[in-house]
């Protein structure tokens, strides 16, 4: 029995050692990385990700990026990504660890990466364990994983603030709860800063060839700026930045009938807020149009949000609701009374893909515009699977005028053809992108150092505003190494900033402003 004991004291000790030195080891990566940004928040987590990693690239800094959304990707300094390996294919936020081994190889000057852990316990050991983030980014609070942050948002705001670095800086363009967020910070002694929305122009979010949000773009720009990239620099390295494989986009499709429709996959933004911010930039926009018809995909263990996507309806007014998946009656008993005529109950998911298929194209108009919200997976794979099958749209728009009894509204915008198309059926994490998405931004290889110390081309003036660097706060263990950039050769510039519904042109020089109070300011403060 002794012998037993012994056996068991000798292998904890060893199990101990093992976990210090594994420890140091992981600390020693980290000192390695000056600058590390963690990203954490409820939408958009990886979207930003990418923009800020753009960002910095553009800036001259040596980047390296770790996503986690719809496929998790590792993305070297040069721009170039590959897929996160996972053993089993299961996700673990012990992961982090080799991530951080893997970019301190580079001696990168920052580690732009994705939290990914949901429960508030684990946030918080990923922020105090395997990241030490020295800018945390919370992007938004909404209404997700409420049975492991919530109940209430403000329970979700809480948890979200465990990934705060202590002594440190936390960005936000969270305005409803920026309060509770503000007194988190001050628990950890971490300076709060809010990116205003409203300092992105309309002009500057037309720059990028595919959908983001003024939020995600503040969100960045405020990284770059505390990390010394000037505006007109980072705004040049997102345009360039290849956007995620789940990011909004809208593809053109003929159907047998000859109908025109244009489709839109927002199941990614699976909570009410985040689908009607979704829907209502892509209508703002003229990528969809109306008449305007919705699907839904209900899922047995989703019936909650089933419900809440029936009750956006009224919002989104519809000229047709379609339901597929199961329970069908989840979702249409939540849309209210005015609207329920308009629901088409499309026989649940043991209908056969053909037949229901055929009945929704078939209640379509000869030009109209179809939005999938809800959850992707069931029936909604199926509905993309038979979409992607039917034969591009590639006719330019008619603009001119039509019948009387059809009025056709034209587009704010020139219309951008040259989405790529970014999903794949039942798409597999650990393959390749698509080659559309290859093709499109494998043809001019980022170098890493662009933009660096070049000369602006008239288009794209260089800012007034003078950025404030970044600096740790002094109680902190890390001491950044002093940044540098490196020598380059001089590049032409290029063409850059077409937007998803503009020309190849520009966008127009911002106004200079008297302060930067605009950028930095409270949301509860008078401006």
């Amino acid at each position: 029995m002794l012998f037993l004991y012994t056996v068991l004291l000798v292998g904890c000790a060893i199990l101990l050692a093992a976990g210090v030195v594994e420890q140091r080891r992981h600390f020693t990566s980290l000192h390695h990385i000056p600058t590390r940004v963690l990203v954490n928040g409820i939408r958009g987590k990886s979207s930003i990700t990418r923009l800020c990693a753009g960002a910095l690239r553009g800036g001259g800094l040596t980047t390296v990026a770790k996503t986690t959304g719809t496929a998790a990707r590792f993305i070297h300094p040069d721009a170039t990504e590959e897929p996160v390996y996972r053993k089993f294919g299961i996700a673990n936020v012990v992961e982090q660890i080799g991530i951080v081994r893997r970019a301190a190889a580079y001696q990168p000057d920052a580690l732009v990466i994705e939290c990914m852990a949901v429960m508030p316990a684990l946030q918080e050991i990923n922020q105090s364990k395997l990241i030490r983030s020295t800018i945390g980014v919370l992007c938004n609070v909404r209404e997700d994983h409420l049975a492991e942050m919530g109940p209430t948002l403000d329970d979700v705001a809480r948890s979200l603030c465990r990934s705060m670095p202590e002594d440190g800086i936390c960005v936000t363009a969270e305005q409803e709860r920026f309060h509770i967020l503000q007194e988190e910070a001050d628990a950890r002694n971490c300076r709060l800063v809010y990116a205003d929305p409203d300092t992105v122009t309309d002009e500057e979010l037309r720059g990028f060839s595919w959908f983001t949000f003024k939020e995600n773009v503040a969100i960045a720009l405020t990284v770059a700026e505390l990390l010394g990239v000037d505006r007109a620099t980072a705004l040049r390295g997102m345009y360039d930045a290849p956007p995620d494989p789940g990011v909004l986009s809208v593809e053109r499709y003929r159907t047998p009938e000859g109908k025109r429709l244009r489709f839109a996959n927002v199941f990614a933004a699976n909570d009410p807020e985040s689908t009607l911010m979704n829907i209502n930039q892509l209508l703002d926009l003229g990528a969809v149009h109306r008449p305007l018809s919705v699907v839904i995909n209900c899922r047995p263990d989703r019936v909650e949000r089933n419900g809440q996507m029936g009750e956006i309806i009224p919002r989104l007014d519809p000229e047709h609701v379609f339901v597929i998946g199961h329970p069908a009656k989840s979702a249409i008993d939540a849309i209210p009374a005015e609207f329920r005529s308009r629901a088409v109950d499309l026989g649940g998911d043991r209908r056969d893909p053909g037949e229901f298929m055929a009945e929704l194209l078939g209640r379509l108009g000869p030009d109209s515009s179809l939005v999938a919200i809800g959850n992707i997976h069931g029936q909604g794979e199926i509905l993309l699977e038979h979409l992607a099958e039917l034969p591009a749209d590639d006719t330019p728009d008619d603009t001119g005028g039509g019948p009387a009894d059809e009025p056709r509204s034209v587009p704010a915008h020139p219309e951008h053809t040259d989405t790529a198309q970014l999903y794949v059926p039942r798409i597999d994490p650990y393959q390749g992108y698509p080659q559309a998405y290859e093709e499109r931004y494998a043809q001019q290889p980022y170098d890493g150092h662009q933009y660096a110390g070049q000369p602006y081309p008239p288009s794209h003036p260089q800012q007034p505003e003078t950025p404030q660097p970044y600096t740790p706060h002094p109680q902190q263990h890390d001491t950044p190494r002093p940044y540098t950039p490196r020598p380059h050769a001089p590049q032409p510039p290029q063409d850059f900033g077409r937007g998803p519904f503009e020309p190849r042109v520009a966008p127009a020089p911002r106004q200079p402003l008297d302060d930067d109070s605009q950028q930095w300011h409270s949301p509860g403060e008078a401006r």
